[in-house]
């Protein structure tokens, strides 16, 4: 069965045997009771071995599947025939999508993400956009069944929100994300001008690696200023009472990071550090990329308004991404979250070109 023939081929592609190794052990340590004694090393345990179990258990449940659908096969009931394509439809659905994933090679692709949304050129027009572009992304990540944490918001002066940080966990998260990094373009007629004139919004989304342990990335507590502050809202009783949130500032680099979005000084401090490391080693792949595409004499300074993406509500409707000509004119669905299209052009396409 060809079925049966790939998922053997994939469970050994995504080392399913490696991955069942790692969850003994990890639940070996689980059951250490002094485990958690060191609180952030055992949150990252738990974290793992519940990915691991995930990953595991979803295989195995396509296992069986299709080891049902041959004991049913051999039956040789015409009645169970419909009930059967629908499985095998469902197997072959679930071992495409693998497949896709297979393209997600890189160091940091099957981790989890954090994203980052700042207004650019268009005043309040750019900040609606950014709060605009926060609801296709959460909207995304709940379709292909991500969670999703808001670390920082802050919001404009009149409307929309001038920049926003969120967690992504999830499979991949940031392997699929990855293609979402750069400049998006909106072009509508804006609800804020009088006269209804046709406007362009500009929006930056950065997408950064979660990185809990990495050893490539070590912070000095001496390097850092952290600075308390009273969070900000929307008014009323959303305004904190308490001096909650958090700026961290990472002196040698002059990387700021800010989280105020939890009740918990705590949290707010533990999500801080969570987003300055990512930041470092977003700033030392970037130092590492130049150094290597000026020694092949490429390199161009990526500047702002170089937009990968266009959004055009008026005076027709179409999204279409600049990188890869893939276009959908239906521009209402991809601000829904449809954004798995995209996604998949442009790592197709990024496969291609390295080959």
């Amino acid at each position: 069965m060809i079925v049966k023939r790939n998922l053997i081929y994939y469970r050994s592609v995504f080392d399913l045997p490696g991955k069942e190794t790692e969850l003994v052990k990890l639940q070996k340590i689980s059951e250490d009771p002094n485990l958690w004694d060191e609180q952030t090393y055992a949150q990252q345990v738990m974290r793992r071995l519940a990915k691991l179990r995930e990953v595991i258990n979803t295989w195995n449940s396509i296992d069986q599947k299709i080891s049902d659908g041959l004991e049913l096969c051999q039956l040789d009931d015409a009645s169970l025939r419909d009930e059967l394509e629908a499985e095998v439809s469902s197997i072959e659905e679930f071992i495409s999508k693998h497949e896709f994933d297979s393209l997600l090679s890189g160091k940091y692709d099957r981790g989890d993400a954090l994203l980052a949304i700042h207004a650019g050129a268009g005043g309040t027009d750019s900040q609606d956009w950014v709060e605009m572009l926060q609801r296709m992304y959460l909207r995304w990540a709940e379709t292909n069944n991500y969670q999703t944490d808001i670390l920082d918001t802050t919001l404009g002066e009149e409307a929309g929100i001038k920049s926003v940080t969120i967690a992504i966990d999830g499979s991949h998260a940031y392997g699929y994300l990855r293609p979402e990094k750069g400049v998006h373009r909106l072009v509508r007629l804006s609800p804020f001008d009088s006269a209804h004139r046709r406007h362009t919004s500009f929006a930056l989304v950065e997408v950064l690696p979660q990185v809990e342990n990495d050893s490539d990335i070590s912070i000095n507590p001496d390097d850092l200023q952290i600075d308390v502050f009273r969070s900000s809202g929307a008014g009323g009783q959303n305004v904190q009472k308490n001096a909650t949130a958090i700026r961290i500032t990472h002196l040698p680099t002059g990387i700021t990071v800010s989280c105020q979005n939890e009740r918990s000084q705590l949290q707010n401090k533990e999500n801080a550090m969570k987003v300055l490391r990512s930041r470092l080693l977003d700033l030392k792949q970037k130092e590492q990329e130049e150094q290597i595409a000026d020694l092949r004499g490429e390199y161009t300074k990526a500047e702002w308004g170089s937009q990968i993406r266009s959004y055009v509500l008026h005076p027709y409707q179409m999204v279409k991404d600049h990188r890869t000509d893939y276009e959908v004119g239906n521009a209402q669905s991809v601000l829904d979250g449809d954004l798995n299209g995209f996604i998949e052009a442009y790592l197709r396409s990024s496969q291609n070109n390295t080959k």
